[in-house]
C-alpha cells in the first residue's frame, strides 16, 4: 500500500449508515483498526446508533458477513477489517486474494461499496505499523468509506 493517500473530502457522516466487518484473528490489532475506524467516523459525524458491527473467525470470513449487511439494504457502506500475517506458507496471500475479490463481487452484486480493510503483510512489524503505528489504514478505511457512501447516495439520487 502507498504512503500517497489521496486528500480527504469533508463529509458530514452524520447521515450515514455503517456496517463494520472485523476479523478475530490477530485480535490486538484489529482492535487498532477498528478504533481508528470508529474515530474517524465518530469524528465526521457518525453517530454509534448507525454503526452495525458483525464479528466473524478470521478474514475468509468477511466477505459473507459483509454480504449480510450489504444485503439488507440499511448500510450506505461496509468496512471489512482484517490482518494476514506471512507464516511458513502461502497461506496469507491465498487468502487475501481470495478476500479480495468476494468483497469486490459482494459491493458489485449488492451496489453497496466494499471498502477492503484487509491487510496482508510479511510481518507483524509492518502489521502494527499500518494498525498502531505511524500509518493509520484505519483513518483511511474510514475516510473512503465515508466517500463511498457519499457517492453512493449521490448516484442514488439521479433519476
Amino acid at each position: 500500500m502507498s504512503l500517497n493517500a489521496p486528500t480527504a473530502d469533508n463529509i458530514d457522516g452524520a447521515p450515514f449508515s455503517i456496517g463494520l466487518v472485523a476479523a478475530r484473528y490477530n485480535g490486538a490489532l484489529i482492535e487498532a483498526l477498528l478504533d481508528a475506524v470508529q474515530t474517524g467516523l465518530a469524528e465526521a459525524g457518525v453517530k454509534p446508533r448507525r454503526l452495525k458491527l458483525l464479528r466473524v473467525p478470521g478474514s475468509n470470513e468477511l466477505p459473507v458477513a459483509a454480504h449480510w449487511l450489504a444485503r439488507r439494504g440499511a448500510t450506505d457502506c461496509v468496512i471489512a477489517l482484517g490482518v494476514l500475517i506471512k507464516g511458513d506458507t502461502l497461506h496469507h496471500r491465498i487468502v487475501g486474494q481470495s478476500v479480495t475479490a468476494a468483497l469486490q463481487q459482494v459491493a458489485l452484486v449488492t451496489r453497496t461499496p466494499v471498502i477492503n480493510g484487509v491487510l496482508v503483510v510479511e510481518t507483524r512489524k509492518q502489521a502494527e505499523a499500518r494498525c498502531t503505528g505511524r500509518i493509520s489504514r484505519g483513518a483511511e478505511f474510514a475516510r473512503a468509506a465515508l466517500e463511498m457512501a457519499a457517492l453512493k447516495r449521490r448516484q442514488e439520487a439521479r433519476p
